[in-house]
């Protein structure tokens, strides 16, 4: 709606002169137009969507409170329309009395165009939530200027509304029919409340949603969130949708979680196959490695050789009631538990091996001796020395240190480093300068 905007020599100037005929004429005009504007404006507001879902709503809060003063503007709005719509014709009928309007006619038509002589019972003061008056004075421009601000004010309750009750329950009501799909497929799976985590979120879900809607249905201004730019348009601002997206994140993990128990479903058997399969590796190589501890013990001496547990009897009994979920088909129970024996049997299998390496430590070490013994006998041969008396001695004390039964690896190392040396030495050419000779 708008207002008429200042005319030269109205009332509100008195210094001015009367305006003319044709001036008076221009401003009938504007005066007509914007009446018809005004009058399109408040049945449209009448005709309002918006308007009626509020009328016929059963409101809480914010929205109730707001809308009864809203419901008060609307009809202060009428009684000063009524009272503008008099005026205006009482205007037009004081032009219509002449032709040429005398000096009177004019200043008369000046008065009642710009000055106070528009008369507002007290009831629309009292309507619109003023103080109690019997009657109030306004020009037309100030009743013009009241009437924009209580329709601005009531459409502003009622677009506010209207987008919020166009944009939310919709959502609410397309998110609670993927929510019973996702409980549906949750409950074929075994996901139910008080025996899944995802079943109860998916039963928390369920009971925000439903308050969520109630709560938007009875007060959508509480989901409202005025323009941050303080733009006074009506309707200026965006509806509040961060419970929405909320519960819209919670049930897409969820349906996340679900899936992976479907994944589990599916390929149970395979990752059951692989879980035996790895703990049976792991128990093998701890038989290895206590066959091992026990030949160390016997062959090695002064050594000290660490202890070998057995195997795993939770991993075990934790891979039998695995089996038993899957036999059961309860999904949601096999797959945490699969995604952690999975882990743990590989650390199974890595402890198992780590222990056979530490236990055949002594005899790899006696390996590594007898090979290098080996290796400096086949040298020594190669230089035409393998009957050298010295390197004979010394490489059967090294070879009977080596192959006897217990074996003291530091004793039988040291016989080895002599070899080696005395190896090292023949093969060295004898000095031709001399030295030595007395």
């Amino acid at each position: 709606m708008g207002a008429p905007g200042p005319f030269p020599g109205s009332a509100g100037r008195p210094d001015a002169p009367v305006p003319g005929r044709e001036e008076v004429d221009r401003a009938l005009a504007r005066l007509d137009a914007e009446h018809e504007a005004i009058e399109t404006s408040l049945l449209a507001l009448q005709d309002h969507a918006g308007r009626r879902l509020l009328e016929g709503a059963e409101l809480a809060g914010t929205t109730r409170d707001r809308w009864a003063a809203a419901e008060r503007s609307v009809t202060a709005l009428w009684s000063y329309f009524d009272t503008y719509t008099a005026a205006v014709a009482a205007v037009r009928a004081l032009r219509a009395r002449r032709r040429w309007p005398s000096p009177a006619d004019l200043a008369e038509l000046t008065e009642l165009l710009y000055g106070g002589a528009v008369t507002v019972a007290g009831a629309a003061a009292a309507a619109e939530g003023g103080p109690a008056r019997l009657s109030e004075r306004f020009s037309l421009a100030e009743l013009v200027e009241r009437m924009n601000g209580l329709y601005a004010r009531s459409l502003d309750v009622i677009v506010a509304a209207d987008a919020v009750w166009s944009a939310l329950p919709a959502r609410i009501d397309l998110l609670a029919a993927e929510l019973q799909r996702t409980r549906s497929l949750a409950h074929s799976v075994g996901v139910r409340p008080g025996e899944h985590p995802a079943g109860d979120d998916l039963a928390r879900i369920t009971e925000e949603l439903s308050r969520l809607r109630g709560q938007v249905v009875a007060d959508p201004l509480a989901f409202w969130v005025s323009s941050s730019t303080g733009s006074s348009a009506p309707g200026g601002g965006r509806p509040d949708t961060e419970r929405y997206d909320r519960a819209a994140r919670a049930l897409e993990d969820v349906r996340r979680e679900i899936e992976a128990v479907l994944d589990v479903r599916q390929d149970a058997e395979q990752r059951l196959m692989r879980l035996r399969d790895v703990l049976s590796r792991a128990d093998r190589t701890l038989t290895e490695a206590r066959e091992a501890r026990g030949e160390v013990l016997a062959k090695i001496a002064s050594t000290e050789v660490p202890a070998v547990s057995g195997p795993s009897t939770v991993l075990h009994e934790q891979l039998a009631a695995a089996v038993d979920y899957r036999r059961r088909a309860q999904w949601h129970r096999l797959s945490p538990l699969l995604d952690s024996l999975e882990e743990r049997a590989e650390d199974e299998l890595l402890r198992a091996r780590e222990s056979l390496t530490a236990v055949t430590a002594p005899l790899a070490v006696r390996a590594e001796l007898r090979g290098r013994l080996d290796a400096y006998r086949a040298k020594v041969a190669r230089h035409g020395l393998a009957e050298d008396p010295l390197l004979a001695e010394r490489y059967d004390m090294a070879r009977r240190m080596l192959w006897s039964a217990p074996c003291d690896l530091r004793v039988a190392e040291q016989a080895v480093l002599r070899y080696q040396r005395a190896a090292a030495e023949a093969w060295v050419p004898e000095q031709t300068d001399g030295r030595g000779e007395s």
